[in-house]
């Protein structure tokens, strides 16, 4: 919670992991469930699973998925790692799954769960069960009171209740039907997402929702209450550490900010931005290797794959964002890096109705003083329709940077950096320089080959080529196939084709020297991404039953590697990413993967990346570590059990010994220097019948090497190296005297 970095992944779950929960009788444990049908025991400070229970929480009727039961499962005892958990009993009917409908109460006295107008108490010791409804009329007066979440006081029996209208029920007395009373605290203008009572004495009733603001209620009072606002997103889940000293909330933008008692937030650990749209598509920066696209709502984060972990935000729109569902929001659509990272383009759009177009486009550069992106170009309504696609020339001894925009207004443009200086200082900026069309088709895509001699244009279903120095249209090609989607220039020894996927599910790739149709697929591509260190190309198809990947060349129609159903979802983007140390692979499923690596952003903004390795393979257990020994030094290991925790750890001269003993050399490990006379007579008495025959091969080996150049090393015989060891015995300290 202080230096906001990982200490431990807990991996062993098969499946998705649905809640975690502390051990209340030891807060150094942690208690997991999973749809593996397991719930699993660790100790998460050392990162080590003490218990396996397999058993299911939920059962769910095959007439109705969405129907739950809570139950209670028997734990037997036994001292066996896994434990198969078999005696079940009914506790609740008609629950809802989320975790945040269900909570215990006084100690675990009774349980309350709540689904839509309904809330259930089962009380542990009684065996009864106490069920309240509210009014679930259509009038405005009850049309939202539906439950949302349940939170239940430590010490108290009372249980707070959040709903959709925003408003928050504190009942009391509900072991009784008749004489149950509840009061009402009013501040969200939306649900009630989740609630907490503090842990200690649970004098204090934590709320948040959509508003991005963390509400404490002092004394369950309406009157007394303070606000941490300004969170940055929807609150989700809210916990409070088992001292009671730090609150902990979880946003809809893959966040957990931790909180100090006096709502201060002190620490922010912030995962890849989930956005309710990717626009921009997955981008890699150049300079800092780190994932680019859309982030909160106006910006562009930039996320460090090699460290898990968010960089910076850059705000692109400049303008303070209002959380109103039916407000129409300024969207930041397109974007693209250009001249290894020194420019970046973006373009915002906004439209009310269809004839209230706003467009900007803006040009970023590169500070190395501030080390991050100043706006250099502002230009409104570049187009006088949308914006298709936008690409920077990246040519390697390119002059003059040069940026391409396409629209469906049936242009696309050509715009340069220019000298934009004056009296008072130098300055550059970017202006139009050439407007191209094709008989009033939409302008869908464009790209720059890797030299940057040529440009091609999709004009729906005719792609066009054009000279980038005098911007003359030099050829076109048409399949009729459907409107151009993807197109791709080929790199290094293909860069003398040219790539085009297309609505109706056809591949095409053209030849650029003969002018022709090289080959075609039949193949739904959905993304088609270009290795920028390699010739492969990887294409991702849409079926029924799932997304495939294709990964091939331009110059052979047969893939290099095929995948089948790497997502049963739709994948939207896709990137690779260089390596910075390249891979050796040899196997000819892995090569693709040598110089860089792919990543794919599924629809549920899922980022899924290829490894040839497993997750087991990925970690470092300390029992794998690896004793290196040489002749002239030796390194150890220490005991495995050292890195323990000390709670495990076996007696200190337990360990003191095996240390020491691992210090000392061996009996059977001699040097050279201590083998008898005696030893070496018998060697050579053993090996006088073999030194004519490797005379005789030594010979024929001198006679091939001779041709070889004079820099090959000359290996000694037996008899040289019997020879030489005779040499080494001599005393010769009587050369120190001269």
């Amino acid at each position: 919670t202080a230096t906001e970095e990982c200490v431990h992944i807990l991996q062993g779950h098969r499946n998705l992991v649905t809640g975690i929960q502390l051990n209340p009788n030891n807060h150094l444990q942690l208690y997991s469930c999973s749809f593996d049908g397991t719930i699993k025991l660790w100790d998460y400070i050392d990162g080590i699973l003490i218990k396996v229970r397999v058993l299911i929480f939920y059962f769910h009727y095959l007439k109705r998925d969405d129907v739950f039961q809570l139950v209670s499962v028997k734990l037997p005892k036994s001292s066996s790692q896994e434990i198969e958990a078999k005696e079940l009993s009914f506790v609740l009917d008609y629950i809802n799954q989320s975790p945040k409908c269900i909570a215990f109460g006084n100690e675990g006295e009774y349980v309350a769960a709540v689904r839509d107008f309904y809330l259930s108490v089962y009380f542990f010791k009684k065996k009864t069960t106490s069920r309240f409804t509210l009014s679930s009329s259509k009038n405005k007066k009850h049309a939202k009171n539906n439950f949302t979440c349940v939170a239940c006081h430590p010490k108290e029996d009372c249980i707070a209740t959040g709903h959709k209208d925003g408003k928050i029920r504190l009942w009391r007395n509900f072991d009784d039907d008749k004489k149950y009373t509840y009061t009402c605290l009013h501040w969200h203008h939306d649900l009630v997402m989740d609630l907490a009572f503090s842990v200690t004495e649970g004098t204090s009733l934590l709320s948040g929702g959509r508003e991005s603001v963390l509400v404490e209620w002092r004394d369950a009072t309406e009157k007394n209450k303070e606000f941490l606002p300004r969170l940055g997103a929807t609150i989700e889940h809210i916990s409070v550490s088992p001292a009671g000293d730090l609150f902990c909330t979880s946003h809809s933008d893959n966040k957990i900010i931790i909180i100090h008692r006096n709502l201060e937030a002190s620490a922010v650990i912030q995962g890849l931005v989930k956005d309710s749209n990717i626009f921009t598509g997955l981008m890699i920066d150049p300079r800092t290797k780190a994932l680019v696209l859309n982030g909160k709502p106006g910006h562009l984060q930039f996320y460090s794959l090699q460290h898990d972990k968010q960089l910076y935000n850059l705000d692109i729109i400049q303008q303070e964002y209002i959380n109103d569902y039916g407000l129409i929001q300024i969207e930041l659509t397109k974007a693209a890096f250009g001249c290894y990272g020194n420019w970046l383009a973006t373009v915002e759009q906004r439209q009310e109705k269809e004839t209230e177009l706003e467009l900007q486009m803006k040009l970023w550069m590169y500070n190395k003083k501030t080390q991050g992106f100043v706006l250099n170009t502002k230009v409104n309504m570049p187009h006088e329709d949308h914006i298709t696609a936008l690409c920077f020339c990246n040519a390697e001894k390119l002059e003059n940077p040069t940026l391409v925009t396409a629209s469906k207004d049936g242009h696309f443009k050509v715009w340069i950096l220019t000298d934009d200086s004056d009296i008072y200082k130098k300055a550059v900026g970017w202006t139009c320089d050439f407007v191209g069309s094709y008989h009033k088709y939409q302008a869908t895509n464009c790209c720059f080959s890797e030299d940057g001699s040529l440009l091609a244009v999709g004009f729906e279903e005719i792609v066009t080529i054009w000279d980038s120095e005098t911007w003359e249209l030099k050829c076109t090609f048409c399949q009729r196939a459907g409107n151009i989607r993807h197109l791709c220039f080929g790199r290094l020894t293909c860069s003398k084709y040219l790539l085009g996927a297309t609505e109706n599910g056809i591949l095409c790739c053209w030849n650029l020297l003969s002018c022709a149709l090289e080959w075609s697929a039949k193949l739904n591509v959905r993304v088609m991404e270009p290795d920028p260190h390699s010739e492969n190309i990887a294409a991702i198809s849409q079926s029924s039953v799932g997304s495939d990947l294709f990964v091939f060349k331009p110059s052979e129609p047969r893939p290099l590697y095929i995948q089948k159903n790497i997502s049963r979802e739709e994948v939207q983007w896709g990137v690779f990413v260089p390596r910075d140390v390249p891979e050796s692979f040899t196997s000819e499923a892995y090569q693709w993967l040598n110089r860089s690596q792919f990543y794919f952003l599924t629809k549920s903004q899922s980022l899924l990346t290829f490894s040839t390795k497993s997750p087991e393979e990925k970690l470092t257990p300390t029992s794998k570590q690896v004793c290196f020994t040489h002749s002239w030094c030796r390194l150890h290991c220490l005991p495995t059990e050292i890195t323990l925790s000390a709670h495990v750890l076996p007696s200190a001269a337990f360990l003191c010994s095996k240390f020491v003993n691992s210090l000392l050399l061996s009996k059977e490990t001699k040097s050279c220097e201590e083998i008898p006379e005696d030893v070496d007579m018998e060697e050579e008495k053993e090996s006088d019948d073999s030194d004519v025959e490797n005379d005789f091969t030594e010979k024929t080996q001198d006679t091939n090497d001779t041709d070889l150049g004079e820099d090959i090393i000359h290996q000694l015989s037996k008899s040289e190296e019997k020879e030489l060891r005779k040499f080494r015995k001599v005393d010769y300290s009587w050369i120190t005297v001269l």
